[in-house]
């Protein structure tokens, strides 16, 4: 199947409900995306809604977005524990929230049963191409080390306080031990508007977004944010590379309200992981950059307490808050 087709099929999906036939007699299962349609969390919902069909039938992704992705997310926490209703556990939900809101609808840790890592995306710090050869800077290393010499000229962009582009800014900032203006944004274009405007020197942003803007030349990648290099962005290398043990992964996954009896769970994550494994589900996940990462349920929830642990002190440090 050509790109074209194939990003064409994958973005007609955030258009309309995604549902499939479902078996007979059986009920629909609700999964509640904890944000606006349209968006990568939404379509990878969408395509796996799809890829499921013979195994659980119908799948009614339902977007409820709002306060950061707490209002979808308590519907899910609060609802009742029999499989038919699940939703969507991101970092920002599960990881970043419960630190940045004085107060929180549900209890990350206690409310979700988990049942499977989706989806990993990499970040990767960005700078305006014109910004950078203005400066003659080409590698992460020449950055931190221009910041360095003239502290408080950079400045980063982000969408908002306490997003994540704001945290692995500060998370940079601590790691190179270097100083840049923070400047936030209402929302994550306004911000990649800013940096393709000049108006800031360098994002770190998920590479979904940033990708067309790269291949473009306008903007230009010094280093992705996760442990390894991404074969998403070859010839790019790890901010690890130059600050050892950095690492940040933008993920989501599955869950379901707590209490949901285990083979119920079970049933889920097998269903789910089967599909996540998929060449077709893998094709159109590469088209958002986004890599599918089928786990156990145990190895997801694993994951958020340690990213919850992780994003406490970050978020004490970087003093922001939402209410």
């Amino acid at each position: 199947m050509k790109r074209r087709t194939l990003l064409s099929s994958t973005l007609a999906l955030a258009a309309a409900p995604a549902f499939a036939q479902a078996p007979q007699g059986s009920k629909p299962i609700r999964l509640i995306v904890p944000y606006a349609p349209g968006g990568p969390l939404d379509i990878t919902s969408r395509v796996l809604a799809e890829q499921v069909q013979a195994k659980l039938g119908t799948v009614i992704v339902d977007n409820k977005p709002g306060a950061g992705g707490n209002i979808g997310s308590d519907l899910v926490a609060k609802a009742a524990p029999d499989g038919l209703t699940i939703g969507i556990a991101a970092v920002a939900t599960h990881a970043i929230n419960p630190w940045l809101f004085s107060k929180m609808p549900f209890d990350a840790a206690k409310d979700f049963a988990p049942i499977t890592q989706m989806v990993r995306v990499p970040n990767v710090l960005v700078m305006n191409a014109d910004t950078a050869k203005r400066l003659n800077i080409k590698t992460l290393a020449e950055l931190i080390a221009y910041a360095k010499k003239n502290p408080g000229k950079l400045n980063y962009g982000s969408g908002g306080n306490g997003s994540a582009g704001h945290l692995a800014g500060e998370m940079f900032k601590q790691g190179a031990g270097i100083f840049a203006v923070h400047i936030p944004y209402n929302g994550g274009n306004p911000a990649q508007l800013a940096l393709l405007a000049g108006q800031v020197d360098f994002n770190i942003d998920n590479l979904a977004t940033a990708a067309p803007n790269i291949k473009a030349g306008k903007i230009v990648p010094l280093a992705v944010t996760t442990a390894q290099p991404s074969p998403l962005l070859p010839g790019v290398p790890t901010i690890a590379q130059t600050i050892p043990g950095f690492a940040i992964d933008i993920w989501w996954g599955l869950v379901a309200p707590a209490g949901t009896p285990p083979e119920v769970i079970a049933r889920l994550n097998a269903a789910f992981t089967e599909a996540l494994r998929t060449p077709a589900t893998r094709e159109r996940y590469a088209l958002l950059m986004a890599e599918p990462v089928p786990t156990t349920p145990e190895a997801f929830g694993q994951l958020m307490a340690r990213e919850r642990a992780r994003y406490e002190s970050v978020v004490k440090a970087s003093g922001a808050h939402v209410d």
